[in-house]
């Protein structure tokens, strides 16, 4: 193996020279110190130095250090052995439990071979029991759903009511990505998931807020990694859950920032759409199984308007927005169902009976907006009859919407809902009859 010496040190970025054969990009380094620390090459200099970053952020290094190329990248354990266990980015054991012991492993930035012979299934419609989300964006099989949102609006426990209700049908095999998020909300998954003896069917991947940014920007790599692996592999269906996607980007940009890379015009990497492209292109299906994916997505400031929260949007087919007005107003969850939009509700995925159904439901709802300013003016006795009628259907819709959620039990008492398709549906034929 080629050996090195670092030359330079700056926070997480580490330069190192060498005199033979230069490491390949991605490859891990290893320093010898008493921690063995373990270095990715993130770029070359020059000829003979490398810039890489300090993966686990220790400070045991100096500059003179020797550094031994491993000649692998970041490895991860793949295997059944997996399947109910919390890792880190690198593969480590979170729960507090022994290291996975598997004889397989998978280099997280190495890609699977591209599928040639793919077939377009019929699509297949998954039940998620929640009201708003089956009529306005159906959860469909191998697409992607993301639930967007600014601070404490309800977006992690949205994504926790879908792995309760999706997984416990027990089909395939549930991921969870922790990017960047709170460690409570963490340890409060990890408990509903072991209550509800789910943890049989889930792989958990976390990178919380305290890691570093080179941790949280490959938690998300890493998870995908494995869920790769049991598509291929075990030809098994994946419900992948990333919380939060933003947290991904923003890791991304603390990277670039360190590496002393021009911002673009948002303020963001130069690379953040390709940061973007690369993760979402590997959350996708083939002849071997799908993977179906859910990511919440944070936005600053409440600007749905910011480059980042656009990115990934633009990569979704579906997108729930919650909103602050709702969720003021009592109403859980609190989706703002007219900027709430899907690709996927189309005649051909759910039927003429479900879309022609969302038409009238959006022409009402938007007919509901423009009469609440008449309304805060002359008051609603003063309108006709047909659009004080309108009005009415459209604020029982609103209310028809809200909805007790599962995971929420224990801390308000009130018992969750489960409700069909087919039950929405006729809730709301009644509602507009």
């Amino acid at each position: 193996m080629s050996k090195g010496y670092i030359r330079a040190i700056k926070d997480l970025v580490v330069k190192v020279e060498f005199d033979d054969q230069m490491p390949a990009l991605g490859e891990v380094l290893i320093v010898d110190n008493q921690e063995k620390t373990p270095l990715v090459v993130e770029k070359a200099l020059s000829e003979s130095v490398v810039m890489t970053l300090n993966i686990r952020s220790h400070r045991s290094m100096q500059k003179g250090m020797m550094v031994e190329a491993s000649g692998k990248g970041i490895e991860i354990p793949v295997g059944e052995q997996t399947i109910g266990r919390i890792l880190d980015a690198l593969g480590g054991p979170l729960d507090g439990n022994e290291p996975v012991k598997t004889d397989q492993y998978r280099d997280i930035l190495k890609l699977p071979p591209r599928s040639t012979n793919f077939k377009v299934l019929k699509p297949e419609i998954l039940e998620t029991g929640i009201k708003v989300i089956d009529f306005l964006t159906p959860f469909v099989k191998g697409r992607k759903i993301g639930i967007i949102g600014g601070a404490g609006v309800g977006k992690t426990v949205l994504t926790m009511e879908l792995i309760n209700n999706i997984a416990k049908s027990g089909s395939g095999l549930s991921f969870f990505a922790g990017i960047g998020e709170r460690i409570r909300e963490g340890h409060e998954l990890y408990e509903t998931l072991r209550d509800a003896d789910l943890l049989k069917n889930t792989c958990m991947f976390f990178g919380q807020m305290n890691e570093n940014p080179v941790q949280r920007s490959l938690i998300g790599i890493s998870a995908t990694t494995l869920a790769e692996y049991f598509r291929d592999e075990h030809h098994k269906d994946i419900l992948f859950f990333a919380d939060n996607m933003y947290r991904f980007v923003q890791a991304k940009n603390e990277l670039a920032t360190v590496l002393d890379a021009v911002p673009s015009e948002g303020g963001y990497q130069p690379t953040i759409f390709s940061d973007i492209k690369i993760l979402q292109d590997r959350l996708s299906s083939n002849e071997n199984g799908s993977i179906t994916s859910v990511q919440t997505i944070y936005v600053p400031a409440d600007d749905l308007s910011d480059p980042a929260v656009q990115a990934i949007s633009h990569e979704l087919d579906s997108v729930i927005v919650l909103s602050r007005k709702i969720a003021e107003q009592g109403i859980r969850p609190a989706v703002d169902l007219i900027l709430t939009q899907s690709s996927l509700l189309t005649p051909e995925i759910v039927g003429d009976r479900h879309y022609v159904l969302s038409v009238r439901v959006q022409a009402l709802l938007q007919k509901y907006e423009s009469l609440k300013s008449i309304i805060a003016i002359i008051g609603e006795n003063e309108l006709s009859p047909s659009d004080r009628a309108d009005y009415a259907k459209a604020k029982k819709l609103i209310q028809y919407f809200s909805q007790s959620m599962f995971v929420t039990e224990k801390l308000n008492g009130v018992p969750g809902q489960f409700f069909t398709r087919e039950q929405t549906l006729q809730g709301i034929e009644e509602i507009i009859a």
